[in-house]
């Protein structure tokens, strides 16, 4: 494969002779090799210089000599592969055969390897993403246009002085039986599995920068993969303990890259992509999770108007007078224009310097008596109508979302300790479900990856692959961040105070559930408890049972509620709701006088 020369022939003796034997002169037909840079199976790397134009290059080879039927064949696949252009995918210089052995030639003088700029050490997060969106970026123009790489290797990953990446060797490990196919769903279907691979393998070379070290420390990352399930039985993950610290979103990027449940990795370079770009835009200063809404938030608004609330509301602000209490009831069946109506008197109180020492508006009466029925009705006719840009099945879930979010609020009220006014209750619950109906509404397509990624319908409950990811790494996986932060951000854009904003934030799923020691606990606490409760009922029929009483062991003694309290609320839910969303037989309760806030707890007689 690989030729040597020298020039005159020293005397033993000399120190030139012993120099020459000790560093002969390899030579690739014209090229001279001078080291190399990497090597797998398939493929080989080696850093070059072309004698011709003395020009520094990186020579891919393939390591399988070919006859000249499969050569020719090669050839093909790879020149298609190198007509693509895109500002990610190499261009290479060459592209030949030389005794039998097939080759591409890069320019290299301009950029270094990826291993070049590894360290035992790791890369640090942000920088090792946007290199990654990058790959992901060229990878899956790449594959949309029918060429998948098959040997992806951190030494063929190239980036230059302003932090560009582009890949090197599409198509230089192709075997000619990958690349003939007749057409039809055979031709697809391998170019899909290589797509698949291509993008299993990018998120080992991502473990590998943060890591410090290559998984299962092989350094070939298709071994690596054939290690892994389906077809072996090791598991990769990011350790704990890694040199540098590994924010959460992209520990669960990477970790879905190769997850033991294949059905959970990406399926496309793309959706890789665009993981990685939203946990890097909720990293820029100016931007945070809003920075994925901001644009949409002013063409398509926060949520539409639930179908027929918004009219009926501005006909009743038409047609009524001094009924502030009903409207507030009805104004709560559309959480569109319950949300409306908190952001326009909180950011107006902000825009005023009108902000009082009782906080935060947090309810509808009196925002509704700030506002005027005449405010109520501009508000109510400003929304987007139902279901705004969302296709049939996406409005289908939202409004399911949505459903659920006000079970989730009158049960909200139903726990809740005697002495808080219900409204403000019922406003915390749809509150924490903010995030999830937005994402639903402005990202139906990455909402449907989360939900696939949180069940496993099909496993039996015993089975060790029966649950899937948890909301919090299914939206970091998809979306880079997670949803309740979304909404938080969301409330913080309308004025919101800080003290709603924690209001607003679920406890952790796998956080201990504390004893509430305060107002704001004790509310938090109960609409946690809710939401989780409305979680389990919608859970797969054979885990239902198993997943309230774990909800009810998480919440019964820090809400000093019984078991039996709990059950006894939640059976009442389920004979009570109506499709309004508010609770059968009565208005909300409020107990007592509240403060403007709404948040403080009040002795009751």
């Amino acid at each position: 494969m690989v030729a040597t020369a020298s020039s005159s022939t020293p005397s033993p003796a000399s120190p030139a002779a012993s120099a020459a034997r000790a560093k002969p002169v390899r030579m690739f037909g014209r090229f001279q090799l001078l080291r190399l840079v990497g090597k797998s199976d398939r493929t080989m790397g080696w850093a070059a210089v072309d004698t011709r134009s003395q020009q520094e290059c990186l020579l891919v080879i393939l390591r399988q000599q070919l006859d000249a039927e499969a050569a020719s064949a090669w050839l093909q696949a790879a020149q298609r592969a190198a007509r693509l252009q895109h500002p990610q995918l190499a261009k290479p210089l060459e592209i030949g055969v030389h005794d039998r052995w097939p080759f591409m030639a890069y320019d290299r003088s301009r950029a270094v390897s990826w291993p070049e700029k590894f360290s035992r050490q790791g890369a640090p997060a942000a920088e090792l993403a946007g290199w990654a969106a990058q790959i992901a970026q060229g990878l899956a123009f790449a594959h949309e246009a029918g060429v998948a790489h098959r040997d992806l290797q951190p030494w063929m990953l190239a980036i230059d002085e302003l932090q560009q990446v582009s890949v090197m060797g599409l198509e230089a490990a192709a075997h000619p039986t990958e690349t003939q196919h007749d057409g039809g769903l055979d031709a697809l279907r391998a170019v899909r599995d290589a797509a698949q691979q291509d993008v299993l393998a990018l998120g080992l070379v991502m473990h590998h920068a943060l890591v410090g070290q290559p998984a299962l420390d092989e350094p070939d990352v298709v071994h690596v993969i054939q290690r892994m399930p389906p077809l072996g039985q090791e598991i990769v993950r990011l350790p704990w303990t890694v040199p540098r610290p590994i924010p959460e979103p992209l520990r669960a990027i990477v970790n879905r890259c190769t997850d033991r449940q294949p059905r959970l990795r990406y399926r496309s370079a793309r959706t890789l992509q665009r993981a990685l770009e939203g946990w890097l835009k909720t990293q820029d200063d100016d931007g945070g999770p809003l920075a994925l809404l901001r644009d949409r938030l002013r063409t398509v608004g926060v949520l539409p108007a639930q179908p027929g609330g918004a009219e009926r509301v501005a006909h009743l602000a038409l047609m009524e007078r001094g009924r502030t209490s009903e409207l507030a009831e009805l104004v709560l069946g559309d959480i569109a224009l319950a949300f409306e109506l908190l952001r326009r008197v909180n950011s107006a109180q902000l825009r005023g310097g009108q902000v009082s020492d009782d906080g935060p508006v947090l309810m509808l009466r009196r925002a509704i008596a700030m506002l005027g029925l005449d405010g109520v009705r501009q508000a109510a006719l400003g929304l987007r109508r139902w279901p705004g840009p969302l296709d049939d099945a996406a409005a289908g879930q939202l409004d399911t979302l949505m459903r659920r979010a006000h079970r989730a609020a009158r049960l909200a009220v139903r726990l809740v300790p005697a002495g808080y006014d219900g409204e403000v209750v019922y406003l915390i619950s749809l509150l924490q479900n903010l995030g999830r109906m937005v994402v639903q509404y402005h990202f139906p397509e990455e909402a449907e990856q989360i939900r696939k990624l949180m069940q496993n319908d099909d496993a039996p409950a015993t089975a060790p692959d029966a649950h899937g990811m948890s909301p919090e790494a299914a939206s970091f996986a998809v979306l880079g961040l997670d949803l309740d932060e979304l909404g938080v951000a969301v409330a913080q854009h309308w004025g919101l105070d800080d003290s709603v904003l924690a209001l607003m934030r679920r406890v952790p799923p796998n956080a201990p559930v504390r004893t509430a020691d305060s107002d704001t606990d004790n509310l938090r606490t109960t609409a946690s408890c809710a939401g989780e409760l409305v979680d389990a009922l919608n859970q797969p029929a054979t885990r239902v049972q198993a997943a309230l009483r774990q909800v009810v062991q998480r919440y019964a003694r820090a809400l000093n509620l019984s078991g039996r309290e709990m059950q006894d609320a939640l059976q009442l839910e389920l004979q009570g709701g109506d499709a309004t969303g508010l609770p059968h037989g009565s208005p909300l309760p409020a107990v007592g006088e509240s403060s403007s806030s709404g948040l403080r707890r009040q002795n009751v007689s």
